[in-house]
């Protein structure tokens, strides 16, 4: 973790405990996720007027039609995520930046791709503050992936396709694995492992997010 996000971690630090032992009790077990929930500042990814409400379990609006997730989800993602040990993991809707900087003090290589420009500036604006150096960014349609970057050990996809693009699943490395959520009305979360050329596809539960779109917004 850099010596810049302890630092701004101090500020706040109480009322992040309280949200940790809420995901605790919502079924979170992995410690290195929850330490990363309890040590990134959630409340620099959102705008002065929502900041009071950062250390809510709850998704948060961030403009352009966006939010940013619960962080019951944003844990539950990435402790699935953990789970397989992937070293380069390809993030698929940067947002505000919240998710990529809590993935960031986990996994070696982080490449997110985020399709409005406006977001991901000021994401990137964030990550710096934070001395986040291990994120590589990108400004595309995030349904494509970055496959001049891949294959990935990991895929999470923040927003929601109504069926895995084959693109993603043809970016997947050997072992790895995608998590994301399907689904246009009825949404689950899903775990998909690559053997081969067999995907091993795991529903694990209801989830709701905006929809993955395609194209981009400069």
């Amino acid at each position: 973790m850099s010596a810049t996000l302890q630092g701004i971690g101090m500020t706040s630090r109480r009322t992040r405990m309280r949200l940790v032992q809420r995901l605790k009790d919502a079924g979170i077990e992995s410690e290195p996720v929850l330490d990363v929930m309890a040590d990134v500042p959630r409340h620099i990814f959102l705008d002065e007027a929502l900041s009071h409400r950062a250390y809510e379990d709850t998704s948060l609006p961030i403009g352009h039609g966006q939010t940013l997730s619960q962080p019951y989800i944003v844990a539950r993602m990435t402790e699935l995520l953990l789970a397989h040990q992937p070293g380069r993991v390809l993030e698929l809707g940067t947002g505000s930046g919240y998710q990529t900087a809590v993935l960031s003090q986990l996994f070696p290589e982080i490449f997110s791709v985020e399709r409005i420009k406006p977001l991901q500036d000021r994401a990137r604006e964030r990550l710096r503050k934070l001395n986040i150096r291990n994120v590589l960014l990108k400004h595309a349609d995030g349904g494509m992936g970055w496959p001049d970057r891949g294959p990935f050990d990991g895929i999470i996809v923040t927003a929601a396709p109504e069926e895995v693009p084959a693109e993603l699943l043809a970016q997947l490395d050997e072992g790895g694995v995608l998590i994301a959520p399907v689904g246009e009305t009825d949404q689950v979360l899903v775990e998909v492992v690559r053997r081969g050329e067999h995907f091993v596809r795991r529903e694990l539960e209801p989830v709701h997010f905006v929809p993955l779109l395609g194209g981009v917004i400069r």
